[in-house]
């Protein structure tokens, strides 16, 4: 009887222990921060390869996603704010290139956004994991499908635009122009001495300081009309030791 009882007891403190560990892992993934950032994406021909700007030999036929910070199989959110084209996908690849890019993508998946090459402007959002994929596109074709098996996604989808009452207008959006963030600050003050720290070193004269809040004021850089505009600034700012910058549009 003894012997039973300490069985039962032991079984109720593993039960006890999992259902800790399985809170615990819920909170920890509630207050993680997501992955989120605009930019301008590269869009793989085999010149980088060949010039080594890139050292990953791909397939331009084939649906990939390559970044330098998040791990493969990581899920991902690619969208075109021009259109509001989208495509929810997995990182192929964790890979290394030019800063001034926020990804490495195939000529396939710069198609199916319909980007311009001119001025590849994405935005990328990672999601939580174990959802369900949609891909937001109608012209997905069996090449992607084929990559998709590759790369483990749990579930990809297809959704026709014409059902989607959320996107009533089908005009493409005005172009817009781009904004460069340095970084956001508690004082004021603060923003202001990097200001006239930046002037002075690059001598740029587009730098304004916005009001987000009260505790809040966001160094800028901008706007830009177009991608090459913007680009320069960007490496100037990098060889400064600013990594990673994010954009938007205006």
């Amino acid at each position: 009887m003894k012997i039973t009882k300490i069985y039962i007891s032991i079984i109720l403190l593993l039960l006890s222990s999992c259902t800790t560990y399985i809170e615990n892992k819920a909170k920890i993934e509630q207050s993680r921060t997501y992955y989120s950032s605009g930019g301008f994406a590269l869009i793989y021909d085999e010149t980088l390869y060949k010039n080594k700007t890139v050292k990953n030999k791909l397939n331009n036929k084939a649906f990939l996603v390559l970044h330098s910070s998040l791990k493969r199989n990581t899920p991902i959110r690619i969208s075109n704010p021009v259109n509001s084209k989208f495509v929810d996908t997995k990182i192929y690849s964790n890979t290394d290139y030019p800063q001034v890019f926020s990804l490495l993508i195939t000529k396939k998946v710069a198609k199916v956004l319909a980007l311009d090459p001119k001025n590849p402007f994405v935005e990328i959002f990672e999601l939580k994991k174990n959802k369900t994929f949609i891909a937001k596109e109608g012209s997905i074709f069996e090449e992607e499908k084929n990559v998709a098996n590759k790369v483990p996604v749990d579930e990809i989808k297809m959704k026709d635009l014409t059902k989607d009452k959320d996107n009533k207008n089908t005009k493409t959006k005005e172009q817009k122009e781009f904004v460069l963030v340095v970084s956001d600050f508690y004082y004021k003050e603060s923003a202001l001495n990097l200001k006239n720290e930046l002037y002075s070193k690059i001598k740029l004269n587009n730098i304004m300081i916005k009001k987000i809040n009260d505790n809040k004021y966001r160094l800028l850089i901008g706007p830009f009309k177009n991608f090459n505009a913007l680009k320069n600034t960007y490496i100037s700012l990098n060889n400064l030791g600013f990594e990673e910058l994010n954009i938007y549009k205006e």
